[in-house]
């Protein structure tokens, strides 16, 4: 066996990625699917179609590689996470379609949670802030308003996964319900220190019988069904995205962060085997569980990050294709003073307001499509510098540089400006899938295709180093000009009409 099967099942598509033993890639398959928007602030996937993308590209990725199942060693799992999907544990259909992260339907739910003072027990507990970013209000929401589907969880007939429990239920043919610590931290149900919290439960109103087992994020679980590839495969990894990027971009040790660019924007950094509750609003998370040992990690989450790009794209229709972005906005040499906030979907960390809308501000007749394509580039930016700066304060370590990955991270306009604004030097890898890489890791662990820690890290190497080319005090007064831009995109949505949820 001489290859790792990465499944990166991501927010709009589902990937494949066949790893060798050095780190590098073979081959890449990947299939966009459907973005269900059916009311404002409402997202949803069809679960059904995120299990046949995922399948088709596995199926695929094989084929280039020109691979069969039985080279295979093991597959490594890594997903969007928060994103809610509740079955019928006897048919395996979903009782409605997936709830997605970015879906804002349960804010309401969530300021009744806090009103009701439950702030401190769900951040000292799940290291969470209360928000319609986590699973569990959106578990809430599908057994209040799916007829019928809080009678039918308390008898044990239905199973809320996160889209990681949605693919091994699948893969193992209904076999195996579960889950792991990386991705059961991020649900507000789930107690730091380990297990599903039984206070917790109660305060969301979530019947225990809904969960999948909590399972080590490096293990061997089962293998994959027959019928799905022409031999059985053992899947032995599973992480939620983010955390399989800070594992992949090799952040072992307390005090490496990385920060990832898809469709949001996450920064996270290793704490270590202690979880450290922060006093800015950022989230401690369970980073993994491998070889008998939990790692922390601090993360600080950007809603809106290369989602913007696609606005541009499909909203505006400024620009035919996301990688045409960086030409636009490299034809003008500044923003022209235009701050484009993407608060589609709120502002998240260390903002975390539910109500904040989009704005664009500085609009002048002189401005063009470049300067608004710059201005989104650089909104992305500034977004991820709020971030750093209050996880600086929180961990006590001062930042030699940022680590990061994702496809956005390919656009040297928006990395060069990431390292002005923050004033360190951003380093890019040669690889820049770390979260694929980072699944493909915790399976090939578990399964003796990479001895130890030590026998990965060889596979992280540094493409581009981006340095610093602003002095700081230009890089102050353009922050400072976007945190009077942020101020105007706040609490917007609560000073206008907000949709109530209708009963299905």
């Amino acid at each position: 066996m001489n290859a790792i099967l990465a499944l990166d099942q991501g927010t709009t598509s589902s990937r494949a990625i066949v790893f060798d033993h050095d780190g590098s890639i073979r081959a890449v398959a990947q299939k966009e699917f459907r973005q269900i928007f059916p009311q404002s602030g409402w997202v949803e996937h069809d679960a059904r179609e995120i299990w046949q993308t995922q399948l088709d590209v596995a199926r695929e990725v094989l084929a280039k590689a020109g691979l069969k199942a039985a080279d295979i060693a093991a597959i490594g799992i890594t997903n969007q996470r928060e994103t809610t999907v509740v079955w019928d544990r006897k048919t395996g259909e979903p009782i409605h379609n997936a709830i997605v992260w970015q879906d804002r339907r349960t804010a309401k739910f969530c300021d009744e949670l806090k009103a009701a003072g439950h702030a401190e027990l769900i951040q000292q507990r799940a290291g969470l802030v209360i928000d319609a970013y986590f699973s569990g209000s959106k578990v809430r929401w599908l057994l209040d308003h799916v007829p019928g589907a809080h009678e039918r969880a308390e008898r044990g007939e239905l199973a809320f996964g996160t889209i990681d429990s949605w693919l091994v239920w699948n893969l193992t043919g209904g076999a195996q319900h579960i889950t792991d610590p990386s991705n059961a931290s991020r649900t507000m149900l789930y107690n730091l220190r380990g297990g599903w919290d039984d206070e917790l439960l109660r305060v969301l109103g979530v019947p225990r019988a809904l969960l999948p087992e909590v399972r080590s994020s490096s293990e061997v679980y089962a293998e994959t069904v027959p019928g799905l590839f022409e031999a059985p495969i053992k899947i032995a990894g599973i992480a939620g995205d983010q955390q399989a990027a800070l594992f992949g971009q090799n952040c072992f040790t307390r005090g490496l962060a990385k920060n990832t660019y898809g469709t949001g924007c996450f920064m996270l950094m290793n704490i270590g085997g202690e979880p450290q509750i922060s006093q800015h609003k950022l989230l401690t998370t369970v980073a993994w569980q491998q070889g008998g040992k939990t790692d922390y990690a601090l993360e600080g989450s950007v809603f809106i990050g290369g989602a913007v790009v696609q606005w541009l794209r499909d909203g505006l229709g400024i620009i035919k294709s996301a990688t045409e972005i960086e030409a636009l906005a490299g034809t003008v040499p500044d923003c022209g003073g235009v701050y484009l906030v993407p608060a589609f979907a709120g502002l998240g960390a260390p903002h975390w307001d539910q109500y904040a809308r989009g704005t664009i501000s500085g609009i002048t007749r002189g401005t063009t499509a470049a300067h608004l394509a710059r201005a989104a580039l650089e909104g992305i930016a500034f977004q991820v510098a709020d971030v750093l700066e209050v996880m600086k304060q929180d961990s006590g370590i001062p930042m030699n540089g940022l680590r990061v990955d994702g496809g956005a991270c390919a656009n040297n306009l928006l990395m060069q400006f990431q390292a002005d604004v923050l004033q360190v030097p951003v380093v890019r890898p040669r690889v820049i899938e770390t979260t694929a890489l980072g699944a493909a890791y915790l399976a090939g662990l578990a399964v003796g295709f990479w001895k130890d820690r030590s026998d990965v890290e060889h596979a992280w190497q540094v493409e581009r180093t981006f340095e610093p080319t602003l002095s700081a005090d230009e890089a102050a007064h353009r922050r400072s000009r976007w945190k009077e831009a942020l101020s105007r995109a706040g609490d917007w949505e609560e000073r206008s009409t907000v949709k109530v949820a209708p009963t299905l």
